[in-house]
C-alpha cells in the first residue's frame, strides 16, 4: 500500500472516529440525564483479526477513547480485546459496531 493510500485511510479512520465520539457523546449524555436505571452495563469479548501489536493498540486507544466504551484486557494471544460498555443492549450489536466502525478501517491502514 503506498503512502498516500495510507494517509487517506487515516484521515477516513480519523473522520470515523470523531462522528463515532460525537453519536457517543450523545447517548451517554442522553443515558445520564434519562433513566440510569435503564441501562445494561457488560464486559464483551471482541475477537480480533487485528495481528499487530500497533494494530491492536489503536483499536483499544479508540474504544477507550469513545465515551462509554472502555478497552479493559487484551488476551495473551492477542485474539481478544475486553470491552466495558456502558449500556450494552445487544453485545452481539457491540461487537459487531466496534469491528465495523473501527477495526476493518485499522486492517485497511495496516494493508
Amino acid at each position: 500500500m503506498s503512502l498516500f493510500n495510507r494517509i487517506g485511510q487515516t484521515a477516513i479512520l480519523c473522520a470515523v472516529f470523531i462522528k463515532e465520539l460525537v453519536l457517543s457523546s450523545i447517548a451517554v449524555a442522553r443515558q445520564v440525564l434519562g433513566d440510569s436505571a435503564a441501562l445494561r452495563p457488560a464486559i464483551v469479548a471482541v475477537p480480533l483479526d487485528l495481528k499487530s501489536r500497533a494494530g491492536i493498540t489503536t483499536l483499544a486507544n479508540c474504544v477507550s477513547l469513545t465515551p462509554g466504551t472502555t478497552s479493559l484486557h487484551v488476551s495473551e494471544d492477542l485474539s481478544t480485546l475486553y470491552v466495558h460498555v456502558l449500556d450494552a443492549g445487544d453485545p452481539g450489536d457491540v461487537v459487531a459496531s466496534i469491528k465495523d466502525t473501527f477495526e476493518t478501517r485499522i486492517k485497511e491502514i495496516e494493508g
